[in-house]
């Protein structure tokens, strides 16, 4: 159920009545609090938690607190809710690339510029185009993130327990996430541990940003060479934690910035890198590209392992420094 069409706007007349919501197994689980949020569209957080403290919200017939978590046959009491009208701000529908697809994962092939999620700017992403294109579809959420310059794989549940077991998952350093960068510098080593505590803070005009710093949170990346250029060189970098611009961070921070980072990069050279020259092609993007992923299916236990192939156009620039990836 989707509380956001019972929400009645404040210009209506209509009496405004409670909704008694029957909780599924996909939505078992959940905390009252964080299920509230999801459900009341656009109603404010302070407001939700008054609800639940006032004993207006009713699981049952009977009082609970914010932390109780729901079960499935859970009868949910909400309270009327009136918003102002807001306008509506369509998303459009789309689909991406699947790389694998059952009833209870999604893996797709995130373009680069295309953000995960709407806000900070975006009004929407990936995960509200999908759901606007699969209208049906009674649970889809975000199981990680891609930074939105970030190409490549990106994994949805289709159900809750799909989701906590991903979660679960990643945690506990059971998945394998890899990439591909490609980065300025005469890069040394065939393989490379690179373990600088990270530090995450927001810039004046909003933006998020990380630094390098002793009192930051403890991050690990192991990094592969796979070819060397004039100046270049190609890497798979392995996540041993997965902290905001981790990867990036860790690059920029040791003096190999990603080519084409508009945050932690050389950005005179990003300037250069958009033009072709003689000896190689233009690049327009950040060349780091999440190549494949390893985990457990959350209901068989099989071990998985997906790939996806690198992006077109970072492929093109490999091409034309005369050394294509395969």
């Amino acid at each position: 159920m989707k509380m956001q069409k019972d929400v009645v706007p404040a210009s209506t007349s209509a009496p405004l009545q409670a909704q008694f919501v029957t909780i599924t197994e996909e939505e078992a689980g959940q905390r009252i609090d964080n299920y509230l949020l999801r459900v009341c569209k656009g109603v404010p957080k302070s407001h939700v938690y008054r609800i639940l403290r006032s004993g207006e919200v009713r699981v049952n017939k009977g009082r609970i607190d914010q932390l109780y978590r729901l079960v499935q046959g859970d009868v949910v009491r909400i309270p009327p809710i009136r918003l102002a009208e807001k306008p509506d701000n369509h998303v459009p529908a789309a689909e991406f690339k699947i790389i694998f697809e059952d009833t209870h994962l999604l893996v797709i092939d995130k373009p680069a510029g295309t953000a995960v999620h709407g806000g900070s700017g975006v009004s929407f992403g990936v995960i509200e185009q999908l759901r606007a294109s699969r209208p049906d579809a009674k649970f889809l959420e975000l199981v990680h993130r891609l930074d939105r310059e970030t190409s490549g794989l990106l994994l949805l549940a289709k159900k809750r327990t799909a989701l906590t077991s991903l979660h679960e998952q990643m945690r506990d350093g059971l998945t394998d996430k890899r990439y591909l960068t490609m980065v300025a510098g005469d890069w040394k080593n065939a393989r490379q541990h690179i373990k600088l505590a990270l530090h995450k803070y927001t810039t004046a005009d909003g933006e998020r940003r990380v630094s390098v710093s002793e009192d930051g949170m403890a991050s690990h990346t192991i990094f592969s060479l796979l070819k060397k250029f004039d100046g270049f060189a190609l890497l798979e970098a392995e996540l041993k934690t997965g902290r905001t611009h981790q990867i990036r961070v860790h690059l920029s921070s040791s003096g190999f910035p990603i080519l084409g980072d508009d945050k932690y990069g050389d950005f005179p050279l990003n300037k250069a890198l958009q033009k072709a020259t003689d000896t190689r092609g233009a690049l327009k993007r950040m060349f780091l590209h999440a190549h494949q992923i390893t985990f457990m299916h959350p209901e068989s236990g099989k071990n998985m392992t997906l790939n996806a192939p690198l992006a077109a156009e970072c492929e093109r620039f490999l091409v034309s420094l005369g050394k294509p990836l395969n």
